[in-house]
């Protein structure tokens, strides 16, 4: 008899912690497959500090082959679930294809960034979901702060050095209150201009600082922010965004060159997908985690909407406590259906919560207690030394490190802004041109089950004035060749006389082809044999390719950056929140 096969989507907190229990309860009488587009589970509370200079990229990211022996990591991004067929499909980080079968699905996807319908936010802004941002975040404060001190125009030299947050949240609050300590150590080693400093704006239509924690938390953190010399503007956001600047809700144009969004998350929109009941996007499911009438569909994390027994009628919110949790008590409900063990209904006892405000800075409640200063310090470090499940040593010695020495600024240039746009699906994925996007655009397949609007748009957008410049600088061309791949560009021959060109369709095929000749419509010659076998153009009239588009001098690269999928917004999420509600993301302390 076959060993049933457990598919888990997601390595997030609830997907890895999932992963984790179920291979030591099945202990090899099941087979379990993790799919993720990466090979590690990322620790997203401490991303903040990767922006920051203090921690590197690696320290905060546990290798998936590493730390789950038993478990089948597949890479790729689920494109589309068959629940009665039992099947998962997938796109491979290199295009490819697959399908996974399954007898036990768990969904935890995750989630993504949050938009509004505010004008100019999607081109201007970036998110900070993922490492990609992260590392693109450092490098552009680091960018701006050199270029600042270099400028000789003081309202350039201001709008460089001003940054602007918007979502007061743990994410917004921490990026925040590190990104205003990195800025200073750089203006110290290399003061700006007489009479100025490093601007951080920090902007919510909340009340308060940190809405969804309690009041002396918020207090707390909204007292370090403003002494250290953060503007917090409660009841103030973005109105419309440019290249340069922000105009806020309360009339200000206030001149800038970054801004970060982290006003919350929602959903993945494959829980949509399925065309089953949700709650705001996520997917309902009973307080075993199970989906109601799915006998063989569980989820857990932000893609759940899981009941909170402790305040009937409620659900948990979408924090990283939570999806730990619940992929702890997901392993053991799809364990107990295979007949191992019993099911366990999720039920939660917070434990208090820690934000770290860089430095020795914090706010933390650890029991109900509430702390700040240097003890909310020490206790904000020990949890999270003893919440991460690997790299405790190496994060230890790089704080170690920082308290000792200065903090390296300089840019590594490894990521590009038209890489993170804010309205991605694969915010953990940094987009790179000619990447596994152009396949999925150019075949999004079946319609029926899987994200709508993928590969929608046209051409790449340049989402800043910083991508602007690394763009290649359009031709005079309507209609571009189409070149399906980097290396054929690099080695295509220069146009001819021709009015309509060959279309080539592979890089073997553009290095062996043979020049074209005075026939005004060629051939239509398909890959490297047909290159190498071809007999020579005759004097037809009609050519094999009646709409090749026309080639002119000047035509766009094909190494420009591929389109990007775009996944369904969920219209609940489109009308800006309520004052006061929380706007937390998975992976929030």
């Amino acid at each position: 008899m076959s060993r049933p096969r457990i598919v888990i989507v997601g390595a997030g907190f609830a997907g890895y912690r999932a992963a984790r229990v179920l291979s030591r309860l099945t202990r090899h009488k099941a087979d379990i497959t993790l799919l993720n587009p990466t090979d590690y589970f990322l620790y997203l509370p401490l991303l903040p500090q990767v922006a920051a200079g203090i921690l590197e990229p690696r320290r905060v990211t546990v290798s998936l082959t590493g730390t789950l022996p038993d478990v089948r990591l597949v890479l790729g991004e689920a494109d589309a679930v068959d629940l009665d067929g039992h099947t998962v499909r997938y796109t491979g980080p290199e295009g490819d294809g697959g399908t996974l079968p399954f007898d036990r699905l768990i969904l935890a996807a995750g989630s993504v960034n949050k938009l509004l319908p505010i004008p100019g936010v999607a081109e201007h802004a970036h998110g900070f979901r993922g490492l990609p941002e992260a590392l693109y975040l450092r490098d552009h404060v680091t960018r701006q702060m050199e270029l600042a001190a270099a400028a000789d125009d003081p309202a350039s030299c201001a709008e460089r050095c001003t940054f602007v947050v918007v979502g007061a949240g743990y994410t917004g609050t921490e990026v925040a209150a590190q990104g205003k300590l990195f800025t200073d150590s750089q203006v110290r080693r290399r003061p700006l201009r007489a009479g100025m400093r490093p601007r951080w704006l920090l902007l919510d239509i909340a009340e308060r600082v940190l809405p969804e924690l309690d009041e002396t938390l918020s207090r707390t953190a909204d007292r370090v922010l403003r002494q250290r010399g953060v503007e917090v503007r409660m009841g103030t956001s973005v109105k419309e965004a440019t290249h340069r600047g922000v105009l806020l809700t309360d009339g200000e144009f206030v001149d800038t060159r970054t801004l970060v969004w982290c006003v919350g998350v929602r959903p993945d929109p494959l829980a949509e997908s399925l065309e089953l009941p949700l709650e705001k996007g996520r997917l309902l499911v009973d307080p075993y985690l199970q989906v109601p009438g799915r006998p063989g569909l569980f989820a857990a994390g932000d893609a759940a909407a899981v009941p909170d027994l402790e305040k009937p009628g409620a659900y948990t919110p979408m924090t990283a406590q939570h999806a730990w949790r619940q992929g702890k008590a997901v392993a053991h409900n799809v364990a107990a259906s295979l007949g191992l063990g019993e099911r366990r209904a999720y039920r939660h006892r917070d434990l208090g919560f820690v934000v770290d405000l860089g430095g020795v800075k914090a706010a933390a409640n650890p029991l109900g207690i509430p702390l700040s200063g240097v003890a909310a310090g020490a206790v904000t470090r020990g949890y999270h030394l003893a919440a991460m499940p690997g790299n405790r040593v190496r994060v230890a010695a790089d704080w170690l490190l920082d308290a000792v020495l200065p903090r390296q600024a300089v840019q590594l240039g490894l990521v590009r802004s038209w890489s993170v746009p804010l309205d991605t699906a694969s915010p953990e994925l940094a987009r790179v041109p000619g990447g596994p996007e152009k396949a999925r655009a150019a075949n999004p397949g079946p319609a029926g089950g899987s994200r709508a609007g993928e590969g929608a748009e046209p051409a790449d957008a340049i989402r800043d004035a910083d991508a602007g410049k690394h763009a290649e600088p359009p031709g005079p061309l309507k209609e571009p060749d189409l070149i399906q791949d980097a290396d054929a560009a690099k080695h295509a021959e220069p146009p001819g006389p021709v009015k309509e060109p060959d279309l080539i369709q592979d890089a073997d095929a553009a290095k062996h082809a043979e020049p074209p000749g005075p026939v005004k419509e060629p051939d239509l010659i398909q890959d490297a044999d047909a290159a190498q076998h071809a007999e020579p153009p005759g004097p037809v009239k009609q050519p094999d390719l009646a709409q090749a588009p026309e080639r002119t001098p000047g035509a766009a690269s094909s190494d420009a950056p591929a389109v990007h999928k775009h996944r369904p917004r969920d219209p609940s999420t489109l009308a800006p929140p309520e004052p006061g509600s929380p706007a937390s993301s998975e992976g929030d302390s």
